[in-house]
């Protein structure tokens, strides 16, 4: 008999009542294809499991003109009240182990099981109608530069790295998309972030014909699916605002975020033909509230943050162990009301708790040292799927099983609000490992859309589409506590990742920031001084490329280690003589610069880490800087402010950050010590230089236990 090529129908039932038990009752489903399947199976999702039948568990009898049919007798019992996906599927290969994906052919029904007692529409919270969970797709794109002082420097390396990723560059985004539109999907769209240091060096192959000419056109598939639209009129790919040379956002000053972003901005213009969108992924999804005035100044209404910082934000977070990675959370962070819907994923890893509630567009708001509110739209990105789908979508994530868990326990919390209903992103990198795969832009698309075609209960979703349709409130406003996505050492509040060998004699990171902070200072006090200054430009460009994020990433490597120094050496030269003449002539009307605090240890009386293990935290806490000024400083002082008022503390200077790599200039390190269980504190840093000008850090917060 011929093998099938395709499932050409499924009989199953569309609902059925739970018995006395809240199970399910016996029942059956029957497939029939055009020829033998030579694999067939089936699978049941949903309610945090899944359940496959195969072998025995499936009979077959000829029907007609060559087709066969398969049937599956479901026990009763085995599942409970809510809704479950069935998934029939066959290979098209007797050899199952040669198989690829293409290879399987694939059908899905809903199937929604009623309790007993309720075989109503399940309960809801705020208004009514059937539960539907909204999620979207992130793929960042990013490549730096290999040596920040000549933007030129190419060898077989490099070529290699760009020559791997033709199709990621290139045409896989639109041909995702492109079976978004194909599948009737109305609102589905995917947003992608670019690097400025990427699209210049992709100019560049395309120019220059490196990596064998493969990027000569390499623009073209993406500016011809930059016009696509949704239902609603807003673009299905979606290039979200980005800082230029990805930087750390929330450890780079105001004015920077600000730069980085109107550069990127204009590059994204000239290269794709449209704007950015208003909703910024930051890089390495690294968010802290103290940049959203900068984000706002920029003109960005939204800003992608990495969902496990809102639930540990909240003050009943469940916290998981040494096996989520992270230390407690701080309880100055803990402002949130507490929620009762936590759920530990399964069939994926999932190293702690999380809340379905919470996966939602939300307001998060900032209180700056004058007491000013400022606010923006926060939009999660689900940390553990979203990892899970940068293994390859749909296939290496099981999305009707683990998004299944999501859509169950709201439905089984009722905590479903149909005015502000679940959306999250899955965020990964676009062009590294599973998720920038052929294979996940392609044949994996095509198997979440044909899902998605079947499977109501969800929705793929831009994320303007999303805003549009269900606005957040501007009156309610959440906290969000610091940190990145996972790839970065698990994101903690704390950026480790960038801070590596703080607590040693000689930190390289920490060498970088100094260096980095000198080199800040400089460039903006002639900037201010004299915004036309002809050495200005090439200074500007080697600063805003030394604060690229990937310099402090890969610590322990000299080439990365040395890369911001470098840059900060050939400027400096640049503006020496300008920087000279303006102290001569008194000209210096720019504050300190101040890079942000941290506190050592994380969580002062609290916990830290040990050898494998968590161990009790000295209560004494210390405050840790760089500031700079070109004109000497005065003054750095440490403002505290609790429930019994304000106290000033004189910050301790330590001289010059040492440096191992040759830097020309360098910031000086401050220090100060916390006052031992005060409690919930709110602190800045206020510094002053020899010429009169002051300057204030964000606000920041800590809890001394």
């Amino acid at each position: 008999m011929a093998i099938f090529s395709q499932i050409i129908a499924v009989e199953s039932p569309e609902r059925l009542i739970c018995d006395e038990s809240g199970k399910n009752p016996g029942f059956s489903v029957q497939f029939e294809a055009d020829g033998e399947i030579p694999f067939p199976q089936l699978i049941l999702h949903g309610q945090g499991m899944q359940k496959i039948f195969k072998d025995e568990d499936i009979r077959c009898f000829p029907s007609h003109a060559g087709n066969v049919t398969y049937e599956v007798s479901i026990p009763a019992g085995i599942l409970q009240a809510g809704q479950v996906s069935i998934q029939v599927e066959g290979c098209r290969k007797r050899d199952v182990g040669s198989a690829g994906g293409a290879d399987w052919v694939k059908v899905f029904r809903n199937l929604e099981l009623r309790p007993r007692s309720r075989p109503q529409t399940p309960r809801v919270s705020v208004g009514s109608g059937p539960v539907k969970l909204y999620f979207g797709i992130h793929k960042h794109m990013h490549q730096p530069y290999y040596d920040t002082t000549n933007r030129y420097a190419w060898d077989g390396e490099k070529d290699g790295i760009f020559g791997s990723r033709g199709g990621n560059y290139t045409d896989f985004i639109p041909a995702a998309v492109r079976q978004y539109a194909d599948g009737g999907l109305p609102h589905a769209g995917l947003s992608t972030s670019w690097s400025g240091s990427l699209i210049e060096q992709l100019d560049r192959c395309a120019s220059d014909g490196l990596c064998g000419g493969r990027f000569g056109h390499w623009r073209e598939p993406l500016r011809g699916m930059a016009g696509a639209k949704t239902a609603l009129g807003n673009p299905r790919v979606a290039f979200t605002a980005f800082g230029f040379f990805h930087p750390l956002m929330p450890l780079i000053p105001q004015r920077d975020i600000v730069r980085q972003i109107q550069w990127h901005k204009g590059l994204v213009r000239e290269a794709f033909g449209v704007d950015p969108v208003s909703t910024l992924f930051p890089p390495e999804t690294a968010f802290h509230v103290r940049i959203i005035p900068a984000l706002l100044e920029a003109g960005v209404t939204s800003v992608i943050y990495d969902s496990i910082h809102r639930f540990r934000a909240c003050r009943d977070y469940p916290y998981a162990g040494m096996g989520e990675g992270m230390l407690p959370p701080n309880r100055a962070e803990q402002v949130n009301p507490p929620v009762d819907d936590w759920l530990q994923l399964h069939n994926i890893w999932a190293g702690s708790k999380i809340s379905p509630s919470l996966l939602r567009p939300e307001y998060v708001a900032y209180e700056d040292p004058d007491g000013q509110v400022h606010k923006i739209i926060a939009v999660p990105a689900e940390r553990y799927i979203g990892n899970e789908d940068a293994r390859g979508g749909f296939g290496a994530l099981q999305y009707p099983s683990v998004l299944g868990q999501v859509y169950d326990r709201i439905v089984e919390t009722g905590s479903y609000d149909p005015k502000h209903p679940p959306f999250f992103l899955l965020h990964s990198d676009g062009d590294n490992h599973g998720g920038g795969a052929d294979s996940y832009y392609h044949h994996n698309t095509g198997a979440l859309v044909h899902w998605l075609q079947q499977d109501r209960r969800f929705e793929l979703c831009g994320i303007d589409d999303y805003l549009q349709q269900f606005p957040p409130d501007p009156e309610h406003t959440c906290h969000i506590e610091p940190g990145s996505w996972s790839g970065a050492d698990n994101g903690d509040p704390q950026f480790m990742k960038w801070f590596s060998r703080y607590d040693q004699a000689y930190s390289p990171d920490l060498n970088s920031w100094a260096v980095l902070t000198a080199f800040q200072n400089a460039v903006h006090s002639l900037e201010d001084a004299e915004p036309g200054h002809a050495a200005l430009g090439d200074a500007l460009r080697l600063l805003l490329t030394a604060e690229t994020s990937c310099y402090w990433y890969w610590t322990g490597q000299l080439t990365w280690d040395q890369q911001v120094t470098n840059a900060a050496n050939m400027g400096q030269s640049m503006l020496r003589g300008a920087i000279d003449d303006l102290l001569r002539r008194g000209g210096d009307r720019t504050a300190p610069t101040i890079f942000p605090p941290w506190v050592t240890p994380e969580n002062p009386g609290g916990q830290r880490w040990g050898q494998g293990c968590l161990q009790d935290a000295p209560r004494e806490g210390t405050v840790h800087t760089f500031v700079h000024d070109i004109s000497g400083l005065k003054r750095v002082s440490l403002v505290l402010r609790s429930a019994a008022g304000e106290s000033t503390l004189a910050m301790h200077d330590r001289g010059v950050y040492p440096t191992a790599t040759g830097a020309q200039s360098s910031a000086h390190y401050f220090t100060a010590d916390l006052p031992m269980g005060a409690g919930d504190l709110r602190y800045y840093i206020e510094a002053e230089d020899t010429a009169g000008n002051l300057a204030r850090s964000a606000l920041e917060r800590i809890y001394l236990a």
